[in-house]
């Protein structure tokens, strides 16, 4: 069986077998070479989020390597909640749009019940700017001091109780147009939103975690007192390729919800 050739957006741009392929990693397995093919093609949007990909068997003609090395790197890209496999239906790019996503990455649960339970959160918009990234912000987000970036700070209720103070930094660029109207008007998520309208999906995230106390400004927006001790969130979200798209610092409310994440 060949090896696959250099990444393509149709079939009929597949080399010849025997052709150089100085893209593809080297002394990888073969399912992971096609696994990168694949997300290249993701990266590049030539499937978008909700969007099916072709079976198993056309990807196998077009990467000249047999269905089982295809099979393996979509369960692979399944198991990375990249494709979600329908059975009866085909492979589809996953998407946060969809229910059971739409939490993905919020680790914070009441006591008792769950998010499901209380419905969504409700959320108010505190502002929205474009301004020169400040040179920690540029750093995370692989930017150069003063590019421009977005700065977006919100508060999530839920049941009319203040849980979430959120700050986002978002690269200029990417989110041209982003504006208060657009995220106070939008009731999904906020990474449904980046999907559909900014073409930017957020694939896996790391964070740090600590305890502080609540300053007053946040002790205000969040309904408690100053001093309250509260869950600081750093999270930066990358997209496709390992991009850092998003850096989110957020104050988490834990008198009724707790901070949980799932270890395998």
């Amino acid at each position: 069986m060949a090896t696959p050739s250099h990444i393509s957006t149709t079939s009929a741009d597949v080399s010849p077998p025997d052709a150089p392929d100085s893209t593809a990693p080297a002394f990888s397995p073969l399912y992971q070479q096609i696994k990168t093919l694949i997300l290249r093609s993701l990266q590049a949007g030539e499937w978008k989020p909700g969007d099916m990909i072709p079976s198993e068997f056309d990807l196998a003609a077009r990467f000249r390597v047999s269905q089982g090395t295809v099979r393996k790197a979509i369960d692979e890209l399944a198991t990375e909640n990249l494709l979600v496999r329908r059975q009866g239906k085909g492979t589809f790019v996953a998407t946060h749009a969809e229910q059971h996503t739409q939490y993905r990455f919020l680790r914070l649960l009441p006591d008792t019940g769950t998010l499901q339970d209380q419905g969504p959160a409700e959320r108010r918009i505190i502002e929205c700017r474009r301004l020169r990234a400040p040179a920690e912000v540029a750093r995370q987000l692989a930017l150069r001091t003063g590019d421009a970036v977005l700065q977006v700070k919100r508060v999530l209720a839920f049941d009319g109780v203040p849980a979430i103070l959120e700050e986002l930094w978002l690269p200029g660029t990417p989110f041209k147009g982003l504006t208060v109207e657009t995220l106070s008007e939008d009731k999904g998520p906020m990474y449904a939103l980046f999907e559909a309208q900014f073409g930017v999906r957020m694939v896996r995230a790391v964070e740090k975690i600590k305890a502080v106390g609540a300053e007053a400004d946040a002790a205000a927006l969040l309904g408690v007192a100053a001093g309250t001790p509260l869950l600081s969130v750093e999270r930066l979200a990358f997209t496709y390729n390992d991009e850092p798209m998003e850096l989110r610092r957020g104050l988490y409310r834990t008198d009724a919800r707790h901070y949980r994440n799932e270890l395998s």
